[in-house]
C-alpha cells in the first residue's frame, strides 16, 4: 500500500481514554439502514460494505477487556467496572452500552459507576460487595487526582496500584499533546518511525523562547513569529479534550486572543495547521428549513483505535473546526469500496445521486435516521448526536496500510514511556507531581490498553485547493 494513497497527518494521540468505539457501532447500523432504505428507489451507481469488523470496534474493546480479566482471573467468573464521571452516567450512551456488552458475556458481570461507588473490603476493591477484577475508566488522571482530593478515592487508587485499571495510568504522561515535539525535531527524532515522524504536524511547546521551524530555519521569538504566521498555525493545550480552548488561525481569526489565551495558561503547544481543503469533503444534506438537499462542505476526522496486535477498528466524525463531537461535531458511517473506481469518484457519484433524489425520499430517510438514533438513545453531552446522509468511503487497501501505522505508533508509544521513566522527558511532560505519582504506580509496559490516533486525513475525496 503506497502511503500517498493517504494523505494527511494525526492531529493528536488519545491514550488516556479514548472513545467512539460504540458511538461507530451505532452510527453503521443506523447508516447502513439509511442507505439501504434509499438504494431501494435510487440506482446509486457505488457497491459498499458497511458490515466490515473494523467499523464495529466496540467488539474487539471487549473482547480486550475480557482478555484482561482472564489474564488475571482465569476461567473464574467476576465483575468489569465501567467507571466514569457522576454527571455523565445517565447521557453518555457508548459506557452504558459496554457494561451491557460485557454483562451479556457469560461468566461476567458489570455495571456502569461513579468512582466513589467503588469501596475497599477486606482489602479488596469492591462494588457493591462484589470484588472488581478489571476497571475502564473513561476519564484522565487529573480528572481521577481531582475528583480524589473531593472525595478520597482510595479503591480507585488500589486498583490503580493492582494494575487493575485499563489504559493503564502509565500512559497518561506521554498523552500529552508536547511529545509531538519530540517526533518533529531532528535532533530527538530518530528513535521513532519514519512513517510516525511523517504523520506528525510539526509542533513545539508555546512559550517565550527559540527554536527551530520545519525546515530547521531558526525562530528566535516563538510568539512574534506565531502572531506573525498565525494564519498557518494551531493553538491548542497539551492535555485538552473536546475541542476546549483550541485556536485555529484562519478560523479564530484574533491571534492576539489565542497567544494571550495559551499564555495565560501556559500548557499550549503550536502546532502547524493542516489545510482544511485535505481534510474537508462534500457532503449532501436535507435543508429542512428549505426543504431542499444541498452539497454542505465539512471537516472530516478519522480515529483509529488499536493495540500492539491488532486494530480494534475506526471512528469517523465531521463537522466544523474542531470536529470534536464535544464542540458540535457529529459521526459519520463508514463503507468499503467494492466497485472498480477511486474513492474521489466512488464519492462524487454518491453524493450527485443524493442530490438528484426526490427531497420527499431524502426527508423520508433522515426521519428514518432520527428515529433509529432516538431508538439508540444516540446523545452526547450536548445532545442529540450529528449524523452524515452519506459514507465516508476507504478502500482495503488503505485499512491495510492503517494497520501497519498504527503499529507503529504502539512501538512508538513504549518508546516514549521507556523515555519518561528515563528522565528524559522532564522538560516536554508538564504534570503536577501527585499526578506523575499515580502514574508510576501504574507503568504501562505494553500491557492491554485502548490507544487512539487522530487523524485528518485523506482517502481520495478531500476538496482539491
Amino acid at each position: 500500500m503506497n502511503r500517498n494513497d493517504i494523505i494527511g497527518y494525526h492531529s493528536e494521540w488519545n491514550l488516556g481514554s479514548p472513545g467512539g468505539w460504540d458511538y461507530q457501532r451505532i452510527t453503521q447500523d443506523i447508516g447502513k439502514a439509511v442507505w439501504d432504505q434509499l438504494s431501494r428507489k435510487y440506482e446509486l451507481g457505488v457497491e459498499l460494505n458497511f458490515e466490515h469488523p473494523l467499523f464495529y470496534p466496540v467488539h474487539s474493546f471487549v473482547d480486550m477487556l475480557l482478555e484482561a480479566h482472564r489474564s488475571r482471573e482465569g476461567s473464574n467468573p467476576g465483575l468489569i467496572a465501567v467507571v466514569a464521571e457522576e454527571e455523565t452516567l445517565a447521557d453518555v450512551i457508548e459506557n452504558i452500552n459496554l457494561a451491557k456488552h460485557l454483562q451479556a458475556v457469560d461468566g461476567i458481570s458489570s455495571a456502569l459507576m461513579a468512582p466513589h461507588e467503588l469501596a475497599l473490603e477486606n482489602g479488596q476493591v469492591c462494588y457493591k460487595g462484589q470484588p472488581v477484577s478489571v476497571l475502564f475508566m473513561d476519564f484522565n488522571t487529573d480528572v481521577l487526582l481531582n475528583l480524589h482530593r473531593k472525595q478520597n478515592l482510595s479503591p480507585v487508587l488500589r486498583a490503580v496500584a493492582e494494575n487493575r485499571v485499563i489504559n493503564p495510568r502509565g500512559t497518561e504522561p506521554i498523552n500529552a499533546k508536547s511529545v509531538f515535539e519530540l517526533l518533529t525535531d531532528p535532533q530527538t527524532n530518530a528513535r521513532f518511525h519514519k512513517e510516525t515522524i511523517l504523520r506528525t504536524p510539526w509542533t513545539r511547546q508555546f512559550y517565550d523562547r527559540r527554536t527551530k521551524d520545519r525546515d530547521d530555519r531558526s525562530i528566535t521569538d516563538l510568539i512574534s513569529w506565531t502572531r506573525q504566521n498565525w494564519e498557518n498555525l494551531v493553538l491548542k493545550p497539551e492535555r485538552g479534550y473536546s475541542g476546549k480552548g483550541v485556536r485555529v488561525g484562519g478560523v479564530n481569526h484574533d491571534a492576539d486572543e489565542a497567544i494571550s489565551l495559551a499564555l495565560k495558561s501556559n500548557d499550549y503547544i503550536v502546532q502547524e495547521k493542516i489545510p482544511l481543503s485535505l481534510w474537508a469533503e462534500d457532503m449532501p444534506e436535507f435543508d429542512e428549513n428549505e426543504g431542499i438537499i444541498k452539497a454542505i462542505q465539512y471537516q472530516t476526522d478519522f480515529r483509529c483505535l488499536f493495540e500492539d496486535r491488532h486494530m480494534f477498528g475506526f471512528v469517523c466524525r465531521y463537522g466544523s473546526v474542531p470536529t470534536n463531537v464535544g464542540s458540535g461535531g457529529g459521526f459519520q458511517p463508514m463503507a468499503i469500496l467494492n466497485s472498480d473506481m477511486s474513492v474521489r469518484e466512488a464519492t462524487l457519484r454518491v453524493n450527485e445521486a443524493i442530490l438528484n433524489m426526490d427531497p420527499s425520499d431524502v426527508l423520508e430517510a433522515v426521519d428514518l435516521q432520527k428515529k433509529l438514533a432516538i431508538s439508540e438513545q444516540f446523545t452526547y453531552l450536548l445532545g442529540p448526536v450529528k449524523m452524515a446522509l452519506r459514507p465516508r468511503i476507504i478502500t482495503t487497501g488503505q485499512i491495510k496500510y492503517l494497520k501497519q501505522y498504527c503499529s507503529g505508533i504502539w512501538s512508538d508509544c513504549l518508546t516514549l514511556e521507556k523515555m519518561w521513566l528515563d528522565g528524559e522527558l522532564e522538560n516536554i511532560i508538564n504534570i503536577e507531581a501527585e499526578e506523575l505519582d499515580i502514574a508510576r504506580s501504574q507503568p504501562w509496559g505494553g500491557s492491554p490498553a485502548i490507544l487512539a490516533s487522530d487523524g485528518i486525513f485523506s482517502f481520495g475525496a478531500h476538496k482539491q485547493s
